[in-house]
């Protein structure tokens, strides 16, 4: 069978070295007993190698590439009824694990903020996440608060991972080469089941206040329609990338209590 040809609108840069997918693989720490491992956008299956035959723990893949599928089912048979041809951003993982899981994979570049987003909505099942992206992205994600890259992906999972920039990977291990600098990162959930605000209204006060990030915060938040004396608080001479998960919060809790 002919290897697969990586395709510019998956996002597909294939790995080629073998010593950093086995470092991304070898990320992964398994907390609170995990024994599923999910990996998303396997390709040629070059982490795939090091998944398969672990004894901790049972790998399933998921790619929406048919000519990877029939790859990845050519050459690792052993995972007869784990190599699933699906979209993983539309995939139910409720019906896939019924416990915890890990993710792991690496991520194509044009949807990795939204395979995070779903690593957000599946939270209390997903207690790790080891994932190669875009070098940009990752520092985005791991930011702290203060820098000019912290944003809304930083503050969303901040609030309930623990965020750790494992190592830079360069352009020459990929095929083909991609134009920019990848990093892997790992994810491991940290000991917030819930947040003391509203959720909703937290994601919602997050994205809103990081719309136009020039402005202080009470231009930003003026659609909360929050009272006069309210919005003269300290804080809202703030910008948003000023403001820790801890500011996040505290402000949400405010805004619960004010907005009209």
């Amino acid at each position: 069978m002919k290897p697969v040809q990586p395709k510019k609108h998956l996002g597909q840069h294939f790995l080629t070295d073998l010593n950093i997918a086995q470092n991304i693989v070898e990320a992964l720490r398994l907390p609170n007993g995990v024994r599923e491992v999910l990996e998303v956008g396997p390709g040629m299956g070059v982490l795939t190698q090091f998944l398969v035959n672990h004894p901790e723990y049972k790998t399933t893949i998921v790619d929406i590439d048919r000519e990877s599928i029939a790859w990845l089912n050519e050459h690792f048979p052993q995972l007869d009824g784990r190599v699933l041809f699906a979209d993983f951003l539309k995939t139910d993982l409720k019906t896939l694990f019924s416990g915890p899981f890990a993710v792991i994979g690496n991520f194509p570049y044009n949807i990795s903020s939204q395979i995070f987003f779903k690593v957000l909505d599946h939270r209390d099942q997903v207690p790790e996440v080891v994932g190669m992206i875009q070098k940009e992205v990752a520092e985005r994600i791991a930011a702290p608060h203060g820098s000019k890259t912290y944003g809304i992906m930083s503050v969303l999972l901040q609030a309930f991972y623990t965020i750790e920039y494992l190592f830079t990977v360069h352009e020459h291990v990929f095929n083909p080469p991609p134009k920019v600098k990848s990093a892997v990162i790992r994810l491991t959930r940290n000991e917030v089941a819930q947040l003391p605000c509203d959720e909703k209204l937290f994601f919602k006060v997050v994205k809103t206040s990081f719309a136009t990030r020039r402005k202080t915060l009470r231009n930003c938040l003026k659609p909360f329609n929050l009272p006069q004396e309210v919005a003269q608080d300290a804080l809202f001479d703030k910008r948003a990338e000023q403001l820790s998960v801890t500011d996040f919060i505290n402000l949400t809790l405010l805004i619960q209590q004010h907005a009209v």
